[in-house]
């Protein structure tokens, strides 16, 4: 049994939290609105972002980070990219070195197009180099809660912390496999969320499934071209947190980067799809970023720049799947 600090209660952060108590370990939840932490620990439930789940009576909620951070063996983070930086500064002088730290975040910031490790590394490596991992895979928090067998990756350049939290945070419910290939796990975790926006869009527009599988097929060979010349392997984005993930995002109804698509290719516009909305998509953020990235590296993400075209409302969904289908033929 061990002490597991998750920061971030949103819907991710909870459903881990309520995984990881089943199977005994401590578990104090980080909330940054009071009225999350009030709902967990007096109702036994997150009402805000996991509604009509049962959460243990055995899991401490607060909103304070050096509570939260006390004697935390485990350091898991499932938050939003773009304050994964300033969270992590706010956390530093109570961080342990002897922690294992888990980044379940999946996206890039935006200004430095780091990958939240590199981001982790670089706030925490003022006091100690950190044991760092990062997790990802196909995962809907819903249906982890619920109990449905998820598979994931845990990956780390330290291979004895990756299998410390395989062997930690495994059960019936969730399956880790391990990896020494954080960049690809990492681009394939957040690039995947631009590319299930794409897909909200077909299915937006009421396209059939040919489009569908021909965007998962393109998507996926865009995300390896980028991941593989920052330094992945391309076999991580044939698994679970690169096709695994992809497919996911990109078919399910839960995916909330699927349902960003889906309300722009209806004709909502983003500033309201995204006043209506609960939790971050992270799509929308990463498109950016990751077409700054493939820019830096003069690597071609046809899709990913479309997205962020529409998204800054410079072209209609379906003028974009036009220049996309109109494109120079090629091999593939």
């Amino acid at each position: 049994m061990a002490t597991v600090a998750i920061i971030g209660a949103g819907s991710w952060g909870t459903a881990l939290s309520l995984v990881l108590s089943n199977i005994g370990h401590r578990i104090c939840l980080w909330a940054y609105e009071k009225e999350v932490a009030e709902s967990i620990r007096t109702r036994h439930e997150n009402t805000l972002f996991l509604p009509g789940i049962k959460l243990p009576e055995e899991i401490a909620a607060t909103t304070k980070l050096p509570d939260a951070l006390r004697e935390a063996e485990f350091v898991l983070t499932a938050i939003p990219s773009h304050i994964c930086r300033s969270l992590y500064e706010q956390m530093l002088p109570y961080l342990q070195q002897d922690s294992i730290f888990v980044s379940a975040t999946k996206g890039l910031e935006g200004e430095s197009l780091m990958r939240m490790s590199e981001v982790i590394r670089s706030v925490a490596g003022r006091r100690f180099a950190p044991h760092l991992t990062v997790l990802s895979g196909p995962s809907f928090a819903r249906e982890v809660a619920l109990g449905d067998p998820t598979a994931a990756v845990v990956a780390s350049e330290d291979a004895a912390a990756a299998r410390r939290v395989q062997k930690e945070f495994s059960s019936k419910i969730l399956r880790l496999y391990t990896s020494n290939d954080e960049v690809g796990v990492e681009l394939g975790g957040a690039i995947k969320n631009v590319i299930a926006i794409a897909a909200g869009v077909i299915d937006g527009l009421g396209l059939g499934h040919n489009p569908k599988a021909a965007l998962i097929t393109r998507g996926l060979a865009e995300i390896t071209r980028l991941a593989c010349a920052c330094g992945a392997r391309g076999e991580t984005l044939a698994g679970l947190a690169g096709m695994g993930d992809l497919v996911l995002t990109c078919t399910g109804h839960l995916s909330g980067n699927r349902s960003v698509g889906f309300e722009l290719g209806k004709g909502r516009k983003l500033s309201e799809i995204m006043q209506s909305m609960h939790e971050v998509a992270e799509g929308i953020k990463t498109a950016g970023a990751a077409e700054a990235l493939a820019n830096l590296h003069n690597i071609e993400m046809p899709i990913t720049r479309q997205v962020q075209r529409i998204l800054q409302d410079q072209i209609s969904p379906r003028e974009a799947i036009t220049e996309l289908m109109e494109r120079t033929l090629k091999n593939e």
